[in-house]
């Protein structure tokens, strides 16, 4: 491919829109373009590394038996129906009608469609295990799109689901996906990427990993421990608390005037008193009858409404309160609450002797609180985030670290949720029927994309691994007007394409700077500088876009030269792969 022909433009100047380096540079670089609120189109050069990416997954899900199959992106209404999620998931799932008033929906997974897939194939032990996977284009509703191919809309996904006779198979299974998973990373040149322990959200299950890959700018916090191996999504860490602080002692319950203090820095400040020794309520409502749910935590901590929401049941939304209502806005407590309020107390306020909370009364709260001494009965749930420097619920050392991270994957243990929920069933051996367990296993191609040229790129591109690379060399002819030079370069061209390597061949007549500059947008791993200069010794410039390797190589050997680059470069990332276990 000659860059003179290739379709894409670059940018010198840095998009105003691009809040990550990432989307920044693979707007400037000719990689994708804006369509619409949180889509885009891919040019040539992003189509080539996810290709790459997709060819990677393909790859090591066939050598864990997957076989590929391919779902719809339009599925009736009916079979979400079926499962239960018509209703239950929010307005992120798109539901429409057709022009005969059926009702439809827009595949933002394929749970559904997998089980309706296979649910008559599947019909006795025999058929057992498998599993299937599909690459697809899928819509989801995203809320707030940002950060370019990091959260979108419109996304290309991998995802996978595997049939089981038993949990022991689904284990089994479920453990040689978590090594093909780190295969793929590792081919891809993120050998950074780590697991972490998830919450399963509205995919069900009880047993879910998350793939992050740290960077600072990634959007979820991932929990880890600096003394053991301890790691979790923010959303499913463990809080453990310990209130053993010197002066937590118990003091006389009394109520007491604190008027205009509505938040617990205004009454700590107010009464004078240490902030972790207070209670603040965080009130919301059910999403399906309004009823009042209140979260109580120590004053210093944050409510993880993923927990919340997983004791709750159901969805629920950031409380409206009126003067009408059974709570008192920023005067509410545990003693004394209605009863018509659901009440969660966090496990950061057990054990401490004496509390600031609101009193339920307008202008009043609390001091002295004792939960175990003042309420009729206390049963304490982990409704808390983890902070940094917090307790390991593993190890129980006070050496939690919190980190950013993309997530590029998950995998989870479905259980029967959607077997059961589809009436999906097998025979066995006895004739007895059982509904099959599931396993669910998704990667989103693009944003891995995304998130490699996040943490592998400099001020002037990306710098791509060799594997997921658009092309493997890239070709700059310096003044492509020198009959010398042009023919050098020409035939290294030819060379190098007959041998099965992927160049990208830049004869363009523009300045060295700027042709330099478009290929370090381009990123592509090895870099050939065909010059009049360097012809006078009847040689050619090599260096690796990583500025690693930087040599002056006669054009005789060049192609061998680039040939052997080539493969130290792969060799290099599969040094990186285990082997399966």
């Amino acid at each position: 491919m000659k860059v003179a022909n290739l379709v894409g433009q670059t940018f010198k100047e840095k998009p105003s829109d691009c809040v990550i380096d990432s989307h920044a540079l693979m707007v400037r670089g000719g990689f994708m373009k804006y369509v619409g609120n949180g889509i885009y189109s891919e040019f040539p050069a992003l189509r080539r590394v996810t290709a790459k990416i997709e060819n990677i997954i393909r790859k090591e899900m066939d050598a864990i038996d997957g076989q590929e199959v391919l779902f719809p992106v339009v599925l009736p209404a009916s079979l979400w129906e079926e499962s239960g999620r018509f209703e239950s998931v929010g307005s992120e799932l798109v539901r429409f009608k057709d022009r005969n008033g059926s009702k439809h929906v827009l595949g933002m997974t394929h749970e559904e469609a997998a089980v309706q897939l296979v649910r008559e194939y599947a019909q006795s032990y025999a058929r057992y295990p498998f599993m299937i996977y599909q690459i697809q284009r899928k819509f989801r509703d995203e809320a707030r799109p940002r950060a370019g191919m990091i959260r979108v809309r419109e996304f290309t996904m991998k995802d996978a689901y595997s049939f089981h006779t038993s949990q022991e198979d689904l284990d089994k299974y479920y453990e040689l996906c978590f090594q093909a998973y780190n295969r793929i990373f590792q081919r891809a040149g993120v050998p950074e990427v780590v697991t972490v322990k998830s919450d399963s959200g509205m995919m069900g299950g009880s047993v879910s990993h998350e793939y992050m890959l740290l960077t600072p700018v990634g959007e979820d916090s991932v929990v880890m421990c600096n003394e053991c191996d301890y790691r979790s999504n923010m959303e499913a860490a463990g809080n453990r608390v310990d209130n053993t602080w010197d002066g937590n002692i118990s003091e006389e319950l009394e109520c007491v005037e604190t008027p205009g203090c509505k938040t617990i820095d205004d009454v700590c400040a107010f009464l004078k008193s240490d902030v972790k020794a207070s209670c603040k309520a965080v009130v919301y409502q059910k999403n399906i009858d309004d009823k009042f749910v209140v979260a109580f935590v120590r004053g210093d901590y944050e409510v993880n409404e993923t927990k919340l929401r997983n004791l709750v049941g159901g969805e629920i939304h950031t409380a409206e309160i009126t003067a009408d209502d059974c709570l008192v806005a920023g005067y509410i407590g545990p003693y004394g609450i209605s009863d018509e309020a659901e009440v969660y107390i966090d496990v950061s306020l057990k054990g401490i002797k004496s509390i600031v909370a609101g009193a339920n009364k307008e202008g009043y709260h609390y001091t002295g609180l004792d939960l175990e001494r003042d309420l009729e009965s206390v049963q304490y749930v982990d409704i808390s985030k983890v902070k940094e420097g917090g307790i390991c619920p593993c190890c129980g050392k006070p050496a939690i670290t919190v980190k950013r991270g993309i997530e590029v994957g998950n995998i989870f243990q479905l259980g029967t949720k959607y077997t059961k929920s589809m009436n999906m069933q097998y025979t066995d051996e006895n004739g007895e029927s059982h509904y099959p367990v599931m396993g669910c296993y998704g990667i989103g191609v693009g944003r891995l994309a995304a998130s490699v040229c996040e943490v592998h790129h400099d001020e002037y591109g990306p710098v791509w691994p060799i594997t997921i690379a658009p092309w493997e060399v890239q070709i700059c002819c310096l003044r492509a007007d020198n009959e010398e030079t042009k023919k050098v370069a020409d035939q290294l061209y030819k060379d190098l394409m007959d041998s099965g390597i992927e160049v990208i061949y830049d004869d363009r007549q523009i300045r060295p700077g700027a042709m330099f500059s478009d290929a370090d947008l381009t990123g592509v791993p090895i870099r050939v500088t065909v010059s009049p200069r360097n012809l006078k010794e009847s040689s050619v410039e090599i260096t690796t876009r990583d500025k690693s390797v930087k040599d002056i190589v006669p054009i005789e050997e060049a192609a061998g030269y680039i040939q052997n680059l080539r493969l130290k470069l792969f060799a290099d990332i599969e040094s990186h792969v285990e082997d399966y276990k």
